[in-house]
């Protein structure tokens, strides 16, 4: 009786999953998400053994050593989006999340409320504030100006007056600027709080994009603002510095040349001004220090001939007044550490080898801390090393994917671990590795929420003689005698990571729920395999990265468990461009593609991100448009069910592109389908980033 009843459980326990599967759907995909998430905006105090978090509407203070002793710092009245302390500690900013209007991807204005001792001040619709470090003042933008209020005397007074809309911007970022070096705030208080440095974007003669807004109005109105496409205008830069005490600005010389890129302002710890340079081309990158004395040092310099990574502010790294740690990919063909110095320049190479550092964490006086792919470019791991680059030490034996959290002076720092198969898991650790204290672990909240398929790692060597990195999820129900459809997934585009161990989940995992196989490979282009791996499709963007898709899809055709007949592919905006020369270059290979957001033309794609891997179209026509899908839209398959989809309101990838994509295709007789989300961006944000998959879940189970 007992055998019967194990065997009738058994049985009732393989029809809930199956139906479970049945049923799945992407919101199921979103809970587990959900389980998974990080710690609110944890933060180092300045003593480099407290940190805080936003905890509801209230910012705590706990030790690294002990988490439950517990204090609350400050608290807001209203819901909080972020905080920032002054340079003591002793105010704070709140920024009013309901307040929060998004400009562009990273920059937005809010109203930032001033907490300190006795009272509290309120700042308006201001983007980019921050402290000046002796804490009496404070900075921000407003209309494309910039602005300094004295919070002694509670008087405000415009640095600028001449910020117009589509036309100038002091202390803030252009469009370009922002997305593609990633940043906002375009101006930096001096050491001693008597100077602030800051651009000056004159982008009048940059072309209008118009951006149709619909709104839910009666009459729609366009949507304008400076957007530079490749080979066109670009922001004419200008760096100033503005004198706190005598009210007065002196313009910076930044070189003869005004078509270049001027960013990452910064003060030494000597209390000199700093900039990055580089051409238009981006195979020159300078750091320029604007001496005490009046004159100007190139104290680091950087070539290629092709291109240097886009650098960062993390890029260079003061440690004190002379030296500083720079990130080279190009002296060896893969990314280093360097130290080097402002008197005498380059000291020692700190890291060497056929493995990539991907970021320096910090720095304790004596020792670095990085993450690298020492022991699989899958992987980061933390590592620690002396300034000669010697008595290196790995404090991540576990493997996996770490981010690093540090501490004010690298004595603790908050460790988030996970990878394919295991959720976050949240630690504090000694600098040394040693785990103190487990903030959080989110593998049973995970499985609480839901099951994934499996991510197994493996290589393929393409008919070219590559060797290239993918996995493959099998279906949750795998049976080995059966065969299974499979959806490709994929980004593709230059230095990026799409096979990587690390805990994941997305809309492809509801197919794996389903009886699909969702298989990933990163192709020629990519990142994290040296220099020549990625720079390799240099002035050809597209060509190598759809071959080695192809390439991907026929092998997996060849694997018994595959069915070769029902093969799909997905990608979003560069996986988009690519979506769509795999199934114009397919041959019917695909019996489903889906491209959301996609480029279709680097003609209509931004100056920086563009010129970088495919130089100018006037000095590179064929790089732009032999391997633009739109002038293959005749090579279709009738047996390839495409899908493009868009938001109207994308300021990154026009919507332009789809529509252009569109009149090729119809121009050439084909079928498509399309789904179009009106006011939506690059993301589907606001409103639609849930509905967008769960159309591609539903699409790919009809066609695939």
């Amino acid at each position: 009786m007992l055998t019967i009843f194990k065997k009738f459980a058994a049985v009732v326990i393989v029809i809930i999953a199956v139906n479970f599967a049945a049923n799945a759907s992407y919101s199921d995909i979103v809970k587990i998400r959900r389980a998974n998430r990080g710690i609110a905006s944890l933060c180092s105090m300045n003593d480099g053994v407290h940190y805080t978090t936003l905890e509801g509407r209230s910012v705590v203070r706990r030790p690294y050593d002990n988490r439950n002793q517990a204090d609350t710092l400050f608290s807001a009245s209203f819901a909080v989006a972020s905080y920032i302390f002054s340079p003591d500690e002793s105010m704070i900013l709140f920024a009013d999340a309901a307040s929060v209007k998004p400009i562009y991807r990273h920059s937005f204005t809010a109203d930032y409320q001033l907490q300190y001792r006795g009272g509290n001040k309120k700042f308006e619709g201001v983007r980019d504030i921050t402290f000046a470090p002796n804490g009496q003042m404070v900075a921000y933008a407003r209309d494309n100006n910039l602005y300094l209020v004295n919070l002694r005397n509670d008087t405000t007074t415009a640095i600028t007056n001449d910020g117009k809309w589509n036309y100038i911007i002091n202390g803030t970022s252009d469009w370009v600027y922002e997305e593609e070096y990633g940043f906002t705030q375009a101006y930096a208080f001096s050491p001693k709080s008597d100077k602030i440095a800051y651009l000056r974007f004159d982008e009048s003669a940059v072309e209008c994009f118009e951006m149709m807004r619909f709104d839910n109005t009666l009459y729609n109105r366009a949507y304008s603002f400076k957007y530079p496409k490749a080979g066109g205008v670009n922001s004419t830069v200008e760096l100033w510095v503005y004198d706190i005490a005598s009210n007065t600005k002196e313009r910076i010389d930044t070189g003869s040349n005004s078509d270049q890129y001027i960013f990452n302002l910064m003060w030494t710890p000597s209390g000199e001004l700093c900039f990055y340079r580089v051409n238009r081309l981006q195979n020159h990158f300078e750091v320029v220090l604007q001496q005490k004395n009046g004159t100007q040092k190139v104290i680091y310099n950087e070539t290629s001939p092709r291109y240097v990574e886009r650098p960062n502010s993390s890029t260079v790294t003061f440690i004190d007044k002379d030296r500083f740690v720079v990130l080279n990919e190009c002296k060896t063909g893969w990314m280093h550490l360097y130290l080097h110095s402002v008197k005498s320049g380059e000291v020692c190479a700190l890291t060497q080898g056929r493995w990539e550092v991907t970021s320096l964490v910090g720095f304790d006086g004596k020792r670095l801390y990085y993450l690298s792919t020492e022991r699989s470019p899958l992987q980061r791991d933390l590592y620690s090393v002396l300034l000669n680059g010697k008595d290196k030490h790995l404090l991540t034996p576990e493997g996996g994917f770490n981010m690093i959290a540090p501490s004010k002076g690298m004595k603790y720092y908050v460790r988030t671990f996970s990878n394919s198969t295991t959720p976050n898991i949240i630690t504090v650790n000694r600098n040394d590795g040693t785990v103190i204290d487990t903030l959080a672990d989110r593998r049973n909240a995970v499985a609480k929420a839901g099951v994934l398929a499996k991510r197994e790692f493996r290589k393929f060597v393409t008919e070219r003689g590559d060797t290239l990195n993918y996995y493959i999820q099998l279906p949750l129900n795998y049976n080995p005698q059966k065969t299974y459809p499979v959806l490709l997934t994929q980004y593709s585009g230059p230095g990026s990571q799409s096979v990587r161990d690390r805990w994941g989940a997305d809309w492809e995992d509801v197919l794996t729920r389903k009886g699909y196989i969702v298989a990933c490979c990163d192709g020629r282009g990519t990142g994290f395999m040296g220099e020549e791996f990625k720079k390799c499709t240099y002035g050809d963007l597209g060509r190598r990265e759809y071959e080695d898709q192809l390439s991907f899809a026929r092998y997996l055709a060849t694997l018994p468990y595959v069915d070769g007949k029902r093969m799909g592919i997905y990608g979003w905006s560069y996986g988009g461009f690519m979506a769509l020369n795999c199934a114009m270059h397919g041959n019917g290979l695909f019996k489903m593609a889906i491209a959301v957001a996609p480029v279709t033309s680097w003609r209509y794609y931004d100056t920086i991100y563009t010129e970088i891997y495919n130089g100018l179209p006037q000095d590179n026509p064929k790089g732009y448009d032999e391997n633009s899908p739109l002038n293959h839209a005749e090579k279709l398959s009738p047996r390839t069910r495409l899908l493009i989809i868009h938001g109207t309101a994308d300021d990154n990838v026009h919507f332009q592109n789809s529509m252009e994509m569109c009149r090729r295709l119809n121009d050439a007789g084909k079928q498509y389908d399309m789904m179009v989300y009106p006011d939506q961006n690059h993301s589907m944000l606001p409103g639609s980033t849930v509905n967008v998959r769960q159309k591609m879940v539903e699409y790919t189970l009809s066609n695939l």
